[in-house]
């Protein structure tokens, strides 16, 4: 099981799913780790790894 926890100030469509996806391929040795500010810096979507499917994550709490 692998659990990720993502916080911020507001989220775009698919935004965390793509996070993971992306931190998905960095376990899988095809990104490495330091690929992950570039990435998200850039905010270019292709340079970013596959959108992680819905099944199995889950929203758990909102905070204003």
């Amino acid at each position: 099981m692998l659990i990720y926890e993502v916080t911020g100030k507001g989220f775009l469509h698919h935004m965390v799913r793509n996070i993971v996806g992306t931190l998905v391929e960095v376990g899988r040795g095809k990104l490495e780790a330091t690929d992950m500010i570039p990435i998200l810096r850039a905010r270019d979507r292709t340079l970013a790894g596959p959108t992680a499917p819905a099944q199995g994550l889950c929203l758990v709490r909102v905070e204003y």
